[in-house]
């Protein structure tokens, strides 16, 4: 091409300091990457990524390219610019020396999907299809870079790329939050040895990227999905921005949540992707959302195996709805709702959410917030181990009442409870009878409610006069204007279970109402309650492939009353330590090799000290110990949600410590096995790694 043309595209170089507005210098320019090496930009045959974003922020003149590199950048003719990739078949590993310059250029598309060999119809996963990516970012070997993608500019689009890795253990507290893709005003600094503005002129909300696009990227995982030796911190930091939409992604393996936003995330689009197995060593929520979230949207996400909520909403301005997402078998480090919120009017709609170690949806009432008007509808709860739906009240304010609810409300008998209570103390409905019979194929099911109330009733699998799971919703009516409500029902059986829910106009949903069975009036004696069955614990699976030939039939599967696996069930510790050693190490091998040899097997992990120290601190060390057993078996590819964490600290000693060994026996985590289909199984102890302190130690004075 000739240099006439190709001067056209000429950028000025220019700081980021002395911009003063995002760069957009047309006509726009299509560059092709094809170096994975990095480094400081210099002119030779190859282009690299960190040459392209310093081109089309204007830091790097077109002049100072070689001329083979210019060669790789030609104009579009259209009103935005394109980063490509065509890098050596075997070298779409990028491998960063430092953090990459915040892309500044409006409309530019960052496109993976072009490497050749890309392609778009493959997919590791059957629940949501996600393109595998060729194209990785991650730091060099042995150097931290604390963040993958600066966005600060309009209209940006990221597709089909690899990124993880991005962490800053030795620096956390200089750098703004360490993640995959990190999205803001451009003013904010990578770190903080630079204040952080103020909100004002200096830092105006209309200076917030608008319109960025994630889409069909894996953040926090290899290409070849197993889990990276160094996570990312985060896997997409919205900390300033406007219309930001994440899509179709798969999100695992961060030390924190997969998504959190910041300062501000109007208008935040949360669509279709697959959020699994983060926060495993710092927030624990799949999506944490804070600051300003006028009308986002979360919907149509598998949310699975993160060890808080699947969705933790705190004290943001504005609302969010969350709507049509699979939320399972999160909350198995720490045990918190599915879905948490404090805040007012956002809605929870059409969710399935199962297998939660904590609630189903809890709305908090902070000390100085009031959280009303949040509406709970058509969601559909299993296996969980609190209320479908929990109201805390202002004065349950200890952890485990905003985490994990604080259990069912009494009916409100002041106003005061408005005020006190969240979504103002909205009461449940009340059937008539905790008994309703089924009289010529029909069933009527009537109550009361606070007046004008929309009425959603359900089946649960609950017992008579528990109160949920709320399984599925079956119909809806409102109560008149004495509260009064009915439903005339011909496709219910004897044994079933009713539960409903009221909304309030102005307050918003109430907890679930007290259940009520179904009988025949011709049976006298009470009819059983259906049971739930029971999901297997697996977050994502392989695409189906084409059925096999058929086979001739065989016997049907024989489940066994007891599997007897010559497996150990413990691993112990040094004292006051929680690393595991080479010993222990190869006993979680084992453990590893029955886990992925029974998919059907899930484990409780619980951690324990001898008696010695404070209770607080034996409680945290107890916690620490199993998270790294845990952390060693992810490493070993069993997946998040087939583990759950529990902490004993002193409190459950194994033997009587009346010397050296017997302490080293309580320093331990202990592997609880359960096979969902109801076997039960007998595994063995072990004492090859027992680690008892030397005399000389154990005279003196002992932290642990």
């Amino acid at each position: 091409m000739a240099f006439g043309l190709l001067s056209a595209i000429w950028l000025p170089k220019v700081s980021w300091a002395q911009v003063d507005s995002p760069i957009s210098v047309p006509p726009f320019a299509k560059i092709t990457v094809n170096s994975a090496a990095d480094g400081l930009p210099q002119p030779d045959s190859e282009l690299t990524l960190r040459e392209a974003i310093e081109l089309t922020n204007g830091t790097l003149s077109f002049s100072d390219l070689s001329v083979a590199e210019q060669q790789l950048v030609v104009t579009t003719g259209q009103s935005r610019s394109e980063i490509r990739f065509d890098l050596p078949m075997g070298q779409t590993t990028i491998e960063l020396e430092g953090v990459l310059p915040a892309i500044a250029q409006p409309h530019l598309i960052l496109d993976g999907t072009t490497q050749p060999g890309y392609n778009p119809n493959g997919s590791a996963t059957a629940e949501i299809a996600i393109p595998i990516p060729i194209v990785t970012l991650r730091p060099a070997s042995g150097i931290e870079v604390f963040r993958g993608l600066t966005l600060a500019a309009d209209n940006i689009t990221v597709r089909g790329l690899s990124l993880y890795g991005f962490n800053s253990p030795s620096q956390i507290t200089q750098s703004t939050p360490p993640a995959d893709i990190f999205i803001s005003n451009r003013q904010i600094p990578l770190n903080r040895e630079t204040p952080l503005p103020s909100v004002g002129a200096a830092f105006p909300l209309d200076h917030s990227p608008k319109g960025i696009v994630i889409e069909q990227n894996w953040l926090g995982l290899s290409p070849d999905g197993s889990r990276p030796a160094v996570p990312s911190g985060f896997g997409v930091s919205v900390f300033d921005s406007a219309g930001t939409t994440i899509r179709q992604n798969r999100i695992q393996y961060h030390n924190g949540s997969g998504i959190i936003s910041g300062r501000q995330a109007d208008s935040l689009t949360v669509l279709n992707n697959i959020i699994v197995g983060n926060g495993t060593a710092g927030m624990p929520d799949a999506i944490r959302l804070n600051g300003q979230i006028n009308e986002g949207l979360i919907s149509g996400n598998l949310l699975c195996g993160n060890d808080g909520s699947g969705v933790f909403v705190f004290r943001p301005s504005g609302r969010v709805t969350i709507a049509n997402n699979h939320i399972r078998f999160n909350g198995q480090r720490f045990r918190r709702a599915a879905v948490y919120l404090i805040g007012d009017n956002h809605r929870v709609v059409d969710n399935d959410i199962t297998a939660q170690k904590g609630g189903g949806v809890v709305v908090g009432q902070g000390v100085n917030t009031v959280s009303q008007g949040n509406v709970i509808t058509g969601n559909r709860f299993s296996h969980i181990e609190g209320l479908s739906i929990d109201l805390t009240a202002r004065e349950d304010r200890a952890p485990r009442d905003y985490q994990y609810g604080d259990g069912i409300n009494p009916r409100r008998n002041s106003e005061n409870r408005r005020r006190a209570t969240a979504n103002g103390a909205v009461d449940a409905p009340q059937f008539v009878s905790s008994e309703l019979l089924l009289i010529n194929g029909r069933v009527v099911v009537s109550g009361q409610a606070d007046p004008n109330n929309e009425i959603q009733l359900y089946r649960t699998t609950g017992k008579a006069n528990e109160h949920g799971p709320l399984s599925e919703p079956i119909a809806t009516t409102t109560a008149d204007a004495t509260g009064k409500f009915e439903f005339e029902l011909d496709e219910l059986k004897e044994g079933e279970v009713l539960s409903a829910v009221a909304t309030d106009p102005i307050y918003g949903t109430s907890e679930p109402a007290s259940n009520s069975l179904i009988r025949s009036l011709s049976n006298s004696e009470a009819a059983t309650a259906a049971t739930e069955p029971i999901e297997m614990p697996q977050c994502t699976t392989p695409p189906a492939t084409e059925a096999p030939p058929a086979s001739p039939p065989t016997e049907a599967l024989v489940i066994p009353d007891t599997l007897q696996l010559e497996v150990p069930r413990n691993i112990h510790f040094a004292l006051n330590e929680d690393v595991i050693s080479p010993e222990s190490a190869a006993v979680l091998d084992k453990i590893a090799d029955v886990l992925r040899q029974y998919p059907s097997i899930v484990v409780d992990l619980h951690g324990h000290t001898d008696s010695r120290a404070s209770q607080t601190y034996n409680q945290d060390l107890a916690r620490r110990r199993a998270e790294n057993a845990r952390r060693y078996l992810l490493n070993q590819g069993i997946g998040s949600e087939r583990m759950i964490l529990r902490s004993f600290g002193e409190t459950a000693l194994l033997v009587v410590e009346t010397n050296r060994t017997n302490f080293a026996r309580n320093r331990r985590v202990e592997f609880v096995f359960k096979d969902v289909r109801g076997v039960d199984i007998t595994f063995t102890d072990q004492e090859n790694d027992l680690q008892i302190e030397l005399i000389s130690t154990c005279a003196k004075l002992i932290t642990e």
